[in-house]
């Protein structure tokens, strides 16, 4: 079972620059787990973006890497979704955190998974792996995700059963949410799946999709460049082969400048963490 310590109320941070102070911290697995900070009063964002967040160095120099704000616009607290690196630069020491402690966050989000990068549609689509879940946690819980889509299909692939459990109970929990609650009954589609172990849906995100197997197990009809939008983050390899099968339906992709059909996250690309 994940370890949750309670959120604690805090003042605010003050020892390092643009610093944040820890509330929560869960452990998922031996390999990835998220937390939660306190938000800066003057910082606003759409969900779906990033900020750089990270720690002073041994060096004494901040030691800074992109991460999904996986809180949706709203919330009072930001929090993230991280894979642990044992030998990360960043992670190897991040992963020990606590709540009270600080960590440093620069207050200017970016990022190509916002709506606005989008033309209208019917349907959305968020494909991720592993913790490219996260700027979707943040659309998930975003009401203008339902006033905007008839429906939402989040697909979410990992490699065994425990490493999805983040996004499984963020979508279990979106059904008693009072604020968007009613808006996800009906709309919200979750098909996870597993690659390396037997699991009710198994299979890559991109063969599920060219195959046809996702369309037929949902019982929806398939991907069309008409009434079909998607958001994508994952890795380089991922991202690609996501792209061909897109482009494939008929989709192109988009960005801020020009929105289209689809978007992808390529900030984490190559990131050491």
């Amino acid at each position: 079972m994940p370890q949750t310590p309670a959120a604690a109320t805090l003042p605010a941070p003050r020892h390092l620059p643009d610093a944040q102070r820890v509330t929560a911290v869960t452990h998922w697995t031996e390999s990835l787990f998220s937390f939660r900070v306190s938000r800066p009063p003057s910082l606003r964002f759409r969900s779906g973006e990033f900020v750089m967040i990270g720690l002073m160095g041994d060096n004494g120099k901040p030691l800074l890497r992109a991460y999904s704000i996986a809180s949706p616009s709203w919330d009072e607290e930001l929090e993230f979704y991280s894979i642990k690196v044992p030998d990360g630069p960043l992670t190897s020491k991040l992963q020990h955190i606590h709540v009270g402690d600080e960590i440093i966050l620069r207050p200017k989000p970016v990022g190509t998974l916002v709506h606005d990068a989008l033309l209208p549609g019917k349907r959305i689509w968020f494909l991720a792996t592993g913790t490219g879940i996260a700027p979707f946690a943040s659309l998930m819980r975003d009401p203008e995700t339902y006033e905007k889509y008839d429906q939402v299909i989040m697909m979410h692939t990992c490699r065994t059963a425990a490493e999805l459990e983040y996004g499984r109970q963020l979508v279990e929990g979106l059904h008693d949410d009072p604020l968007i609650g009613e808006m996800v009954a009906g709309k919200l589609l979750y098909y996870p799946t597993t690659t390396r172990e037997p699991s009710a849906h198994m299979g890559r995100i991109t063969d599920n999709l060219a195959s046809g197997k996702v369309f037929a197990d949902l019982g929806i009809a398939p991907m069309n460049a008409a009434d079909d939008r998607a958001m994508v983050c994952g890795s380089l390899a991922f991202n690609k082969d996501v792209m061909a099968v897109l482009e494939g339906f008929g989709l192109h992709e988009g960005a801020n400048s020009e929105p289209r059909e689809y978007v992808v996250e390529k900030a984490f690309v190559g990131e050491g963490v």
